[in-house]
């Protein structure tokens, strides 16, 4: 469990070499290194489009904690590069699941400046996948990462009780 581990790029090379043999041990035969990439885009971070021909698996930090990873397929782009950051946009994004947290201590975020706070203090990490690997591999990478990394905002508490 990676958690509250300090994401560094050593963290990273770790779970790109896990995927890969995760999906090794699933299909019995190795894909192309490349076909996955890991995209640290830092803090602050500007959300961009999902690239041609891609899906991806993103992943969002704060202070070292994993809050949130979701996944876009290749025609998810508005997924993968603004439903997260505007509470009203979906059923299930950051930006609301950081406003219902009540145990969350930043007292002056609301639905007009979440979106701008995400980017500015919130670390994202996307993980690309060519789109030919199919939507099954995009699923397993979603599912290792959330095993890896233990998000805060994953799952319902009816789910598990």
């Amino acid at each position: 469990m990676k958690t509250n581990a300090n994401i560094d790029s050593n963290i990273l090379h770790d779970l790109e070499n896990c995927i890969y043999a995760a999906i090794k041990l699933a299909l019995g035969k190795y894909i192309a290194k490349g076909k996955i990439q890991i995209i640290d885009c830092g803090v602050p971070h500007s959300p961009t489009s999902l690239p041609e021909g891609k899906m991806a698996v993103y992943t969002f930090f704060y202070k070292n904690e994993c809050l949130k990873i979701g996944k876009a397929g290749p025609n998810s782009n508005a997924r993968y590069l603004s439903q997260h950051y505007n509470p009203k946009s979906s059923q299930s994004n950051l930006a609301k699941s950081l406003l219902a947290d009540k145990e969350f201590s930043i007292k002056t975020l609301n639905e007009e400046n979440i979106g701008d706070w995400i980017k500015q203090n919130i670390r994202r990490i996307n993980i690309l996948v060519d789109k030919d690997l199919n939507i099954y591999i995009l699923n397993l990478i979603e599912a290792f990462a959330q095993l890896y990394f233990q998000p805060r905002y994953e799952g319902f508490d009816t789910q598990i009780k």
